[in-house]
């Protein structure tokens, strides 16, 4: 089989560069702190205040 990695992808993906998922891992945990932070913020501050 010879396959390419880029017949996998749809046709609208094909030009699209993706990063590394190491990456994305470590942006998706990123985000998901920033979340909490700004939806849980009165609650953390209360512990310390």
């Amino acid at each position: 089989m010879t396959d390419n990695n880029e017949e996998l992808r749809p046709t609208k993906m094909r030009g699209v560069a993706f990063p590394k998922a190491k990456y994305g891992v470590v942006l998706a945990i990123v985000i998901i702190i920033v979340v909490n932070l700004i939806y849980y913020k009165e609650t953390i501050f209360s512990y310390f205040g």
